[in-house]
């Protein structure tokens, strides 16, 4: 057993405990707690555990070895996430925590006075939380393997034990200060790696500032290797796949059900909005980092390790082969690696870049420990949003409106433990790479809520039908456009299955809105509700008038 081995298990261990310690401090009592943390999380602690539930194993394991392998055409991950939260701090979130609702589901079922409509959107909720928990799971799969050096669906396995024992135990609440942790651990366990590779490379210790002087290197580099240029746009897909993926994980960003019910945790919608302020300073941290991360790796990679003997390769190597998520072939039989003859899956550039760059056993278990952190906190937030959305919309507000509240809280625990399971069950073999995974899930919450919210808020005239009208649709096209691009070769224009939301949403809102004017407007008192969302708190609409409360 070798001291990087002892020290990173160390690592994960003790932060298991912490994250299981606070899960029983913070232990859900009440039903309020259990769903929004009892209203009482400040903007500050918010912002951060909003960051961490954002800060998926996307994020943290996957966006930078996106980057790095896609080089320019891999911005669209970093715009579109980073964007779709500016949407959300602005057109939504405020508003929706006016509103007073526990759930997506409930802000649907009330605002359009529809439980067909309420029903629709807990299926839906269902089903984004569901294909985005796979991509975490996949993730903490491939960091506990990696850790014990046994395959990733082992460490998926664990993962899901895991998760389901946290998630079901704490609730919101005990979710809530166990994200502010993770983010706190996963947040060091990034920058301190790409900290110390732009200090090693460019005696920098600023990568934000530096890491262009290794961008700039690359030109001459991939031209010696005889591999696409690293900063040349639209190499691996067309621009009209750019912006379409752009633009989906922008909206979805908006709509994702698991996100927005972060936002009803604070106490006034002056909340919500310096929660979004805290949020996207907190993950501008580690988004802003993830270009450097991946022009880093690249450079140490082309350096040191293609052009060797493959005979003598770092030890590093054998580990991650030994996982799956790295295949060496010598293709052209001379014994000496090349560039084309290694194949490194997306999910792997992070954890294995401290290897890379030799920096040590500590920031290799650090790493491992923000990686389990990154997945483990959006894993929980997503069983949360399953949950609430079967326990408390389904369950709850439609088939047994008069259910105790033990009973309740029960329905909750069990339905995320048998969640976390099923979730974890499809991630043993997943369809696809964690990010492609993720976009699956922003393109259906691109195609569902976001133009049910968006028209929800600041179209008086959406009704029940326009609602349901427009969720089916979306949800039809952008699973229909998933299947098709991933398992049919479909595209239009060169969009493939990741930027399938642009076609959902567009389609959704016109359904909408045309389903809307055919049929009968909301009532005078729904039409006023929609009003005062827009208004401070401190402001009310009545009568076709602004008062002061």
């Amino acid at each position: 057993m070798d001291t990087q081995f002892l020290v990173s298990l160390s690592i994960i261990i003790a932060s298991f405990a912490l994250y299981i310690g606070i899960a029983i401090y913070n232990k859900a009592k009440e039903t309020s707690d259990f769903y929004v943390a009892g209203r009482g999380i400040s903007p500050f602690s918010n912002g951060m555990a909003i960051a961490a539930d954002w800060m998926s194993a996307a994020s943290f394991i996957g966006m930078a070895g996106t980057i790095m392998l896609l080089g320019y055409d891999g911005l669209a991950y970093i715009m579109g996430w980073t964007g779709g939260y500016l949407l959300l701090t602005f057109l939504l979130a405020p508003q929706l925590r006016k509103y007073g609702r526990y759930t997506v589901p409930e802000f649907i079922g009330d605002r359009f006075e529809s439980h067909s409509a309420r029903m629709i959107a807990a299926l839906c909720t269902i089903i984004i939380s569901f294909v985005y928990s796979i991509g975490q799971l996949s993730g903490s799969g491939v960091v506990i393997g990696r850790l014990l050096e046994v395959d990733a669906k082992v460490g998926t396995m664990i993962g899901v034990v895991l998760i389901a024992f946290y998630a079901a135990f704490g609730g919101m609440k005990g979710i809530t200060w166990t994200q502010v942790a993770q983010y706190i651990i996963l947040i060091i366990a990034y920058l301190i790696p790409v900290v110390f590779m732009s200090l090693q490379l460019t005696g920098n210790p600023i990568p934000w500032l530096s890491y262009g002087k290794i961008v700039g290197e690359f030109q001459q580099l991939d031209q010696q290797l005889g591999i696409s240029q690293y900063t040349d746009p639209f190499l691996k897909g067309s621009k009209w796949q750019f912006l379409a993926l752009m633009f989906t994980l922008m909206a979805g960003t908006a709509g994702l059900p698991h996100v927005i019910v972060r936002f009803y945790t604070v106490s006034t919608m002056k909340a919500a909005r310096w929660s979004g302020a805290w949020a996207l300073l907190f993950i501008g941290l580690l988004y802003l980092s993830a270009p450097a991360y991946a022009a880093f790796s690249r450079f140490i990679l082309i350096k040191n390790v293609v052009g060797q003997k493959i005979s003598e390769l770092p030890a590093w190597t054998e580990k991650w082969i030994n996982t799956g998520k790295l295949q060496i072939a010598d293709a052209n039989s001379d014994g000496i690696l090349q560039w084309q003859e290694m194949v490194i899956s997306n999910d792997i550039v992070v954890m294995a870049t401290p290897e890379i760059a030799n920096l040590g056993v500590f920031v290799i278990g650090l790493v491992a420990a923000g990686a389990m952190a990154a997945a483990l906190s959006t894993a929980g937030g997503l069983m949360i949003a399953i949950s609430s959305s079967f326990a408390h919309d389904i369950y709850y507000r439609i088939l047994r409106p008069n259910a105790s509240e033990q009973n309740r809280l029960l329905v909750a625990r069990i339905s995320i433990v048998a969640a976390t399971v099923l979730a974890g069950l499809v991630a043993l073999n997943p369809p696809g790479v964690i990010t492609q995974i993720v976009a699956w899930a922003f393109a259906i919450a691109a195609s569902t809520f976001f133009p049910a919210l968006v028209l929800g808020v600041w179209w008086k005239r959406s009704n029940a039908a326009g609602a349901i009208a427009g969720m089916l649709v979306g949800l039809v096209v952008s699973l229909g456009y998933i299947l098709a691009a991933k398992y049919g070769g479909f595209s239009v224009a060169g969009i493939v299955d990741t930027g399938a939301g642009i076609f959902g949403a567009v389609a959704a809102m016109l359904a909408n809105v045309v389903v809307s004017l055919m049929t009968k407007e909301p009532s005078q008192s729904v039409q006023e509700e929609v009003y005062d969302l827009r208004y401070p708190e401190q402001m009310t609409y009545k009568d076709g008038q602004v008062w002061m409360r």
